[in-house]
């Protein structure tokens, strides 16, 4: 109605779209309408179609039952489906719905198909959150009090099997992936540190505790500083002649503060890893270890050189910096 009134002043279609940031094409359509119909022709009108089944009442109240849980609908594991969602319509109101209408429902309501974190059930959330809450502010101050340097370290495993996350192909052709079936991997320690800082050790073969020695020496020359080590209580930490290394040539240099049990998602290394093998080694097929070797580390070289990452690692473990 604006352009139409504009034009009715002698204002041409060009200066109108350039003073309502529309493109010509619209001024043309609105204007071909109004003269078509009159400035009744400009007004919206109502769209024509079914009533919803539910009224907006009843679509509010969705959101809220689901919070409750699917167990607490009787389902066997706490797992939304679009077919679940629709029982528990059905139960609620009396009302059926199709799978692609409970789809765009949950999508209304910002509801997104996602994969689960699973945690163990023997995790003591209230010791994992005092460890957030009080423990972790409190190595921070003692790093800086005692000049040390504050690194979070763990393990992983990269096989040679890819992590696939999907590819296109012509509807109807399943693609196919070759791959070797080998347990052989790469075993690999890595660390970071809340300045951003990225170490790793990789070795063609399981770990043990002389490895933890070498990755605790390697971390002493590379900072060259006194270290703060947070780890879990993996047992290549736990080892004999790990116990008596730190007690010998490492007192006074290594100080180790272990992660609460069961309690993964503390650790920004774990991060690290989930992004690497889903996002920086996604769909990488190697044939050999030697070639995986490579990719690894051309992985973690793109990794040091994106500096904000690493401050993403510790937010993803709920760790303010």
């Amino acid at each position: 109605m604006r352009a139409f009134d504009l034009s009715q002043q002698g204002w041409d279609q060009r200066e109108i779209a350039t003073a309502l940031d529309v493109s010509k094409g619209a001024v043309s359509r609105w204007l071909a309408a109004a003269r078509q119909g009159g400035v009744a022709a400009l007004r919206s009108h109502p769209i024509l179609g079914r009533f919803p089944k539910l009224t907006w009442e009843q679509r509010c109240l969705i959101p809220d039952f689901l919070w409750h849980g699917a167990e607490a609908y009787g389902f066997r594991g706490d797992v939304w489906t679009c077919p679940r969602v629709g029982k528990v319509i059905k139960e609620e109101f009396d009302v059926s719905h199709s799978r692609s209408q409970v789809s765009r429902l949950l999508k209304e309501f910002g509801w997104t198909p996602q994969v689960p974190v699973t945690l163990a059930i023997q995790r003591d959330e209230t010791a994992i959150e005092r460890w957030r809450v009080e423990v972790w502010p409190e190595l921070k101050k003692q790093a800086r009090r005692e000049h040390r340097t504050l690194v979070f370290t763990d393990e992983s495993g990269f096989y040679l099997l890819p992590g696939v996350v999907k590819t296109y192909a012509p509807e109807g052709l399943t693609p196919v992936l070759y791959e070797w079936q080998t347990h052989d991997h790469l075993s690999v320690m890595g660390a970071v540190t809340p300045k951003g800082r990225i170490y790793s050790l990789v070795r063609q073969k399981s770990f043990n505790g002389l490895h933890t020695i070498e990755f605790l020496d390697h971390l002493l020359r590379v900072t060259g500083e006194r270290l703060l080590v947070v780890w879990d209580g993996s047992p290549i930490h736990r080892r004999q002649e790990v116990k008596e290394y730190l007690a010998g040539p490492a007192a006074g240099r290594i100080r180790i503060e272990p992660l609460p049990a069961y309690a993964p998602d503390l650790n920004p290394v774990e991060w690290l890893w989930k992004h690497l093998k889903k996002v920086e080694l996604r769909n990488v097929v190697c044939l050999d270890l030697e070639e995986l070797h490579g990719e690894l580390h051309l992985a973690l070289g793109r990794v040091r050189q994106k500096p904000r990452l690493v401050p993403s690692f510790f937010a993803g473990a709920i760790l303010e910096l």
